[in-house]
């Protein structure tokens, strides 16, 4: 998909904010969301969405959004830091296909990084699912740092 197109309204996260995906929330207030990648590139990989934004890239974005978007970012990644003592925090944001971006629902990602572990996306949103008990588990011991 170019850089530029339509909404779909059908994407996996306008179906999580509509209720008919199920997600493992972290944190959510009037305008964001964040919650656990279901394919993680390391244990915590987060995700944060607008709830209320339909660009499906940062080209597209209203300023008042990508604000209030970057706010939880920053947010969760500290409770990232709290509950997991990465030795890094690696954000990432894609724009189009051939930059790797796969759901066109404009997403930040947060990714906890460990000496010794691997560095970048590799097979981005192609990997292993997690286990979701697991991610249940760690959800709770992020939420306990908000």
């Amino acid at each position: 998909m170019s850089l530029d197109g339509d909404y779909d309204q059908a994407n996996v996260f306008a179906l999580i904010l509509k209720g008919q995906i199920p997600a493992v929330r972290l944190y959510e207030d009037e305008h964001t969301l964040a919650f656990l990648d279901i394919q993680p590139q390391s244990k915590g990989h987060s995700l944060v969405i607008s709830k209320w934004s339909q660009a499906r890239n940062i080209l597209e974005m209203e300023d008042e959004a990508l604000a209030q978007v970057m706010g939880t970012v920053k947010k969760v990644a500290r409770a990232l830091r709290q509950a997991l003592n990465p030795d890094g925090i690696h954000i990432a944001q894609f724009n189009g296909a051939h930059a790797g971006q796969t759901v066109f629902h404009l997403h930040f990602h947060i990714v906890p990084r460990w000496a010794g572990g691997p560095l970048g996306f590799s097979a981005h949103a192609q990997g292993a699912f997690a286990d979701q008990a697991e991610l249940k588990a760690l959800a709770e011991q992020v939420r306990a740092n908000l």
